[in-house]
């Protein structure tokens, strides 16, 4: 038996990337999908390139901007699947520009859709897999919630907030059946430094070097999956190089600055 069968996941950013990625790793799991992002053709073209292994898949189409639809939309999903057994924060956006150029407008964009978005929703979820004492939430965070790093302050600050958030949330409710598996990616082949947003909130509208020579996709969510299979608490995805920034970091903070800082 597949080891998500019968099993509900919940995927926002499912249209593309690690999202859709993801929605395929988790269908060969033979797992039931709900499909969630802005874009509902999109949707639809992933739902019907999943494999056949998947269970039930519903297209739900979510802004993570618009809390107010949440409830709605669980209600939802409570209708035509039962529950939801993993829920995977995945949806977001990233930044690049000089932390003294991009203006405050910018920084709550971000943080509204990588940050509240994200927590907003698990809270929507939460109550009923504490009432039936069992669910696990996949957040995708980012080697820049590990550290921060040039051109992207307000997305280091939401993935550094998304760390905390959840690190807090697993500690009161593991013992009450919540798992929590954090996602720390390093450079993977997506869009999302294209779809990055400027200092005045343009699309950046470049593939960055660390994404265009990056893991694809499809290995990075075959690690995620596994890591969730697992139970695993924290997990982060990479090349040696990337990993070793992490580890660097924590042990000499003065020589990881001054390799990642910007030259004068």
């Amino acid at each position: 038996m597949a080891a998500f069968t019968e099993k509900v996941v919940w995927i926002t950013g499912a249209s593309s990337g690690i999202g859709e990625a993801l929605s395929y790793e988790f269908a060969k799991q033979g797992a039931s999908l709900v499909l969630s992002a802005r874009r509902e053709a999109e949707l639809q073209r992933v739902k019907n390139n999943c494999p056949a292994s998947a269970g039930e898949i519903l297209v739900l189409p979510l802004d993570l901007s618009q809390p107010a639809t949440f409830t709605a939309a669980f209600e939802q999903v409570i209708q035509a699947l039962g529950q939801v057994d993993v829920l995977v924060n995945n949806a977001g956006f990233s930044q690049r520009s000089l932390t003294r150029d991009t203006s405050t407008e910018v920084d709550r964009k971000v943080m509204e859709v990588d940050f509240f978005g994200q927590t907003a929703l698990s809270k929507t979820v939460l109550p009923s897999m504490l009432k039936r004492g069992s669910g696990h939430f996949v957040v995708m965070s980012s080697l820049t919630g590990k550290f921060g790093f040039p051109y992207r302050s307000a997305y280091a600050a939401a993935k550094h907030a998304l760390q905390g958030f959840f690190e807090t949330l697993y500690l009161e409710e593991s013992r009450n059946g919540i798992k929590v598996t954090i996602v720390n990616p390093g450079g993977i082949k997506t869009a999302i430094s294209e779809n990055a947003v400027t200092a005045d909130g343009g699309r950046h509208g470049v593939m960055d070097p660390l994404q265009a020579e990056g893991m694809s996709a499809e290995r990075c969510a075959k690690l995620i999956v596994g890591a969730v299979k697992a139970g695993k608490f924290e997990l982060v995805v990479g090349n040696t190089k990337e990993k070793m920034s992490v580890f660097l970091k924590k042990i000499f903070p003065p020589l990881f600055h001054k390799i990642v800082r910007l030259k004068p």
